[in-house]
């Protein structure tokens, strides 16, 4: 659902709101983190360090799309802005080869790192304000699903 306040003719509201995918009425950050995955899958074929330089600039920008649109719309952090989940993922996916379970386990472990939210998400999530505390606490949930990936093909290998 397009909520009052967003603006139809702004690309950081749509860049904000996953590109139409944060509009879902149940689970907007799970439709937006799915969404990802469809830009992941060229990115998925970029020298490593092109798809981190992407990854950074995509949060920086990130920084700026989220809070601004969430000022726009009065709402911090408003459930509809996924841009954040889109850069969770990418972070997320740079663990695993970009193979249909590689892309399940990295979707769905970072899925649930961003729902449960534990130690440390949990408390950027709560002490950082304005864009960049959007972008942060899903920027850390992908680092640790990275890591947790990274770890477990390691152990499997």
């Amino acid at each position: 659902m397009i909520p009052a306040g967003f603006d139809k003719t702004s690309p950081a509201h749509w860049l904000a709101f996953g590109l139409g995918s944060g509009f879902a009425p149940k689970a907007p950050g799970t439709v937006g983190s799915a969404a990802a995955i469809l830009l992941y899958l060229p990115l998925a074929e970029l020298p490593l360090a092109v798809y981190c330089a992407i990854i950074v600039l995509a949060f920086v920008a990130g920084v700026w799309i989220c809070g601004a649109t969430s000022r726009q719309l009065g709402v911090h952090d408003h459930g509809g802005i996924v841009w954040d989940e889109f850069v969770g993922v990418w972070i997320t996916l740079t663990a695993v080869p970009p193979t249909l379970s590689g892309v399940l386990f990295g979707f769905l472990l970072f899925r649930l790192l961003d729902i449960v939210k534990p130690w440390p998400i949990k408390w950027a999530d709560n002490k950082v304000h304005g864009g960049f505390g959007i972008m942060l606490d899903d920027a850390i949930a992908g680092i640790l699903a990275a890591a947790c990936l990274k770890a477990g093909f390691l152990l499997i290998a």
